[in-house]
């Protein structure tokens, strides 16, 4: 089996070797795909395909591993020594090690083993966005109260590059073993639904943000979705999830906490699908795009344990917006808001159909 493969060849490695390793790898250059060929390579899932996808993911996922891992060790303000970050530069060390350990593959059964082995990898990885929100939150709390955000500017593009990194890790992962489905959904390859509806999926993120939102508070506004279901197009049902998902989790956040006291019935959140090429303004508010802002209560107040870190939450880590923003332009898209103090935020999600865009490589 590969674990045991990989397992008996990882023992022997000593710490010295995996960092003069991952600083060798961290310096070449990773090799972007394009969407589009991501789904037509995917629509012929044959031994051939299978076989050149794990060779291309068993070359250039080391190489991805390795600069966020290097990146994990040099960051400012002491944020590389936090607990949180040293756990999540641990995963990203021990996957590079599996898959440079792995030998060459060459036939199928190789290829069986590899993609089984990206799966454990992936699951290693799950719990990264919140771990890592953790270890800015732990920042925080060691900071000057009275710092400017605008000082950690430096944490800020590693965030992005770091998260955008994660999301073209796990979207090659997801895509490679999605497609040894012997029985996939209608019209889907891979991850890539040909024919997906945003509407459909919007009504059920919808749903399962108002159920934070009933579980925090006892109760939650109506989400009105307007649009036509029948409307489809090439894309990835479960990043636009998640992005819908954090809009609408933040609206009902922001409707139910002014309502809350109030005689007046909380307004429903407005959600609007449109096929329409232009005339949305592209400005907003930085501040909200920033990982170590959130004007929810801090999450660190109740629960500082690195065991609790994949527990949901309504809101508070502050990562939730930025990145539904990096979702959005993995795939040439984009998020932007735009507010108006006291009476509400309006947000666009800027989606584009999967064509030539080259994955964004930080």
């Amino acid at each position: 089996m590969a674990a045991k493969k990989v397992c008996e060849t990882t023992s022997s490695w000593s710490s010295k070797k995996l960092m003069e390793e991952v600083q060798r790898w961290s310096g070449m250059k990773p090799k972007g795909v394009s969407l589009r060929y991501m789904m037509e390579f995917g629509s012929t899932p044959t031994h051939r395909n299978l076989l050149i996808s794990a060779q291309f993911l068993h070359n250039q996922l080391p190489i991805r591993l390795a600069r966020r891992a290097m990146d994990l060790h040099s960051l400012p303000f002491g944020l590389s020594l936090k607990p949180a970050v040293l756990q999540v530069r641990d995963w990203y060390l021990d996957s590079f090690r599996d898959l440079r350990s792995f030998p060459e593959i060459k036939d199928t059964n190789d290829e069986l083993e590899f993609t089984q082995m990206l799966k454990m990898i992936k699951v290693r990885h799950n719990n990264v966005v919140p771990t890592m929100a953790l270890g800015v939150q732990q920042l925080k709390k060691s900071l000057d109260p009275k710092i400017d955000y605008e000082d950690l500017d430096e944490i800020q593009q590693f965030l992005d590059r770091f998260y955008m990194s994660r999301i073209g890790i796990r979207m090659l992962i997801g895509q490679h073993v999605a497609l040894h489905d012997t029985n996939p959904p209608p019209d889907c390859v891979g991850y890539i639904h040909t024919k997906m509806s945003p509407v459909e999926v919007a009504r059920c993120a919808s749903e399962d943000a108002r159920a934070i939102c009933l579980r925090e508070y006892g109760s939650a506004p109506d989400v009105n979705i307007y649009g036509d279901p029948s409307f489809t197009f090439p894309y990835v049902p479960i990043h636009l999830h998640m992005m819908v998902f954090e809009l609408v989790k933040n609206s009902l956040r922001a409707v139910e906490e002014r309502f809350m006291d109030s005689d007046k019935v909380a307004p429903p959140i407005r959600l609007i699908v449109s096929d329409e090429g232009g005339g949305i303004p592209r400005s907003g508010l930085p501040k909200i795009f920033t990982y170590l802002y959130s004007t929810a209560k801090n999450p660190m107040d109740e629960r500082s344990e690195l065991g609790t870190a994949n527990v949901a939450t309504m809101a508070g880590y502050g990562y939730g917006i930025p990145i539904s923003r990096l979702y959005a332009r993995y795939f040439g898209g984009d998020l932007q808001t735009i507010s108006m103090e006291g009476y509400g935020t309006d947000a666009y999600l800027h989606l584009s159909r999967l064509g030539d865009s080259q994955e964004p490589l930080p």
